[in-house]
């Protein structure tokens, strides 16, 4: 029964595809060899990472060298561990794995933005956790219900969690890991900064047996819903002292975007009807205020009246949202809407404004973002249609183009004049480059439709994984939905269990089933050797600097949605 409730939704969902025959071949694209591109892109990028950039969280192509920006965590390496073994390179993820056990640090002084390292680094390392066993990581006897990299998830969490203490549930944008919340810390958040946690927070409490995450989650989300205005719109930034809205434009774009991808994520993670009720009523107010002719708007969330007729690059994440709650026919035309952006700049600036049909002053950059990547991958999984791949195509020759310099790919600060800036944002490896990869793979274990899954041994019984049905978060790192079915007893007597596990076995006991033999991707071959200095890098991290955060809690950064590749919703006649 309960494999029949893991896998029926995912093979219903499977069975809504195209014969494998149509899209790509009828326009001749040739996808093995973007596919191939795209590996190329990656590693080009990755090794000037490792051999330019490293510990520090980001590179700077143009000068070659690196920056902290999001904390101090070597972030790149986080966001991009789970696409290594998307690429197949299962050495070099095993490699990074003890890397980051040995030079990670999170008792450091330095301000966080909570919703960023939540995002990148909670999700990453969660992500990783439970990828560890299919790249091949020994893990310890409990896993998935222990691990070091869930430990490490854990404790980056539990640094956030000052950050929620407020009369409201909704937390801060900023904390400090070493001192928690400083004491003159703005209390105005954005609408996304304050729920996008329920992916992240309830796959540690389920794993680890707390339930604190997933609590200060639900709290936070519930608290926006109950903020919400009277003709069901939330605004875009929010005091979480006073809970009154102190920006009140509501559109689905930055500062509001992952809540609602987390309503909707949370509610196939957890199978939880609330929170898609939630969403379904949000769409609602959405189509009735801000959606014109396809496009979606900025609207005065108590009046509905239009604030800002834009479109902004951080809304492409939308089409692959409907199309996750079936609405396919609407996100295919919205999606075609911002193609044809694409199309006139070789890229999605920062915002467009739609009556005139170009940029918006100081908003022409495209620093490589993923969401109408990401939008062309879910709905060429649900629809096959070929436009899908030429977007991919146009993607890859874009930022090959434009971008590319010797030591990997910088921000196009301009998109009318190609001029470049000296930054290479993490979600670069962690979202754009996995989307473009898994939408020229469509043998990807990430696709798997069920066929394939195994059986695992956990101190509390058998348990499914690796079944396909993959949430993504908002930075793209997968997690697999039936490991939160593996650890459900409380934490005191999870420690007794894992302690006898340890006692008892040397190493865990597993079983595979096969019901139909996946494609062998194998360990990925073509790339090069990582220089081993990285590794001693990692003792050279700057232990006493302090790095402070932006003064805003809520920069304009990747709030987009991150799709499941399979899953189901709750939609049967609605």
């Amino acid at each position: 029964a309960a494999m029949q409730r893991f896998l029926g939704p995912l093979l219903c969902l499977w069975a809504l595809r195209l014969p494998a025959g149509t899209g790509a071949a009828a326009r001749g694209l040739d996808v093995a060899s973007y596919r191939e591109r795209v590996r190329a892109m990656f590693y080009h990028a990755y090794e000037h990472y490792l051999e330019s950039a490293f510990p520090y969280d980001e590179l700077r192509p143009l000068t070659c060298d690196g920056q902290d920006t999001w904390g101090s965590f070597s972030l790149t390496l986080i966001d991009a561990l789970d696409t290594l073994l998307i690429l197949g390179n299962v050495s070099e993820f095993q490699r990074v794995v003890n890397v980051l056990q040995e030079g990670v640090d999170f008792d450091i002084d330095v301000n966080a933005s909570v919703f960023e390292t939540n995002i990148r680094v909670v999700g990453g390392l969660l992500s990783a956790h439970l990828l560890s066993r299919k790249a091949g990581v020994e893990v310890e006897a409990g896993w998935p219900c222990s691990g070091p990299l869930l430990r490490m998830a854990e404790e980056a969490a539990r640094k956030l969690l000052p950050a929620f203490q407020t009369p409201t549930g909704m937390p801060y944008g900023t904390v400090n890991l070493l001192h928690g919340v400083n004491p003159g810390e703005t209390p105005v958040t954005c609408t996304a900064g304050i729920g996008t946690f329920i992916v992240e927070f309830a796959t540690l409490s389920h794993l680890t047996g707390d339930p604190v995450f997933e609590d200060v989650a639900r709290k936070a989300l519930k608290a926006l819903w109950k903020n919400r205005s009277d003709i069901g719109l939330v605004g875009n930034h929010i005091d979480v002292i006073t809970a009154k809205w102190v920006a009140q434009d509501a559109g689905i774009g930055a500062g509001v975007d992952s809540y609602f991808e987390y309503l909707v994520k949370g509610a196939i993670l957890l199978q939880d009807k609330e929170l898609m009720s939630m969403f379904l009523e949000y769409n609602k107010a959405i189509k009735n205020y801000t959606k014109f002719d396809d496009w979606y708007l900025w609207v005065q969330m108590y009046k509905g009246t239009v604030s800002m007729p834009v479109f902004q690059s951080l809304e492409a994440y939308w089409p692959g949202l409907q199309s996750l709650i079936g609405d396919v026919d609407n996100a295919m035309r919205t999606f075609l809407n911002y193609y044809t952006v694409w199309k006139q700049f070789g890229g999605l600036p920062e915002f467009y404004n739609i009556p005139q049909g170009y940029t918006v002053d100081k908003r022409e950059g495209y620093p490589l973002r993923p969401e109408l990547i990401e939008s062309a991958m879910y709905l060429y999984r649900a629809t096959r249609d070929p436009t899908l791949l030429e977007l991919g195509r146009d993607a890859v020759e874009s930022i090959e183009k434009i971008s590319k310099v010797d030591c990997g790919f910088a921000t196009i600060k301009d998109l009318r004049d190609h001029r470049l800036d000296n930054r290479m944002e993490s979600f670069f490896l962690a979202e754009t480059v996995k989307y473009l990869y898994l939408l020229f793979d469509p043998d990807n274990f990430i696709h798997n439709d069920g066929s394939d899954f195994d059986v695992v041994v956990t101190p509390y019984g058998e348990c499914v994984l690796n079944a396909g049905g993959y949430i993504f978060n908002t930075e793209a790192h997968p997690i697999d939905p039936a490991a939160l079915h593996c650890c459900r007893k409380r934490r005191e007597e999870q420690w007794e269990v894992e302690d006898l596990m340890r006692e008892f076995y040397s190493r865990k006991k597993t079983k595979k089933f096969t019901l139909k033999r996946p494609p062998d991707h194998g360990q990925e071959e073509d790339a090069k050797d990582p220089k081993d200095a990285s590794s001693e890098k990692a003792g050279e991290r700057r232990n006493s600097k302090k790095s402070s955060h932006s003064l805003l809690s809520c920069p304009s950064q990747s709030f987009n949605s991150k799709l499941a590749v399979l899953g189901q919703v709750f939609l049967d006649n609605t």
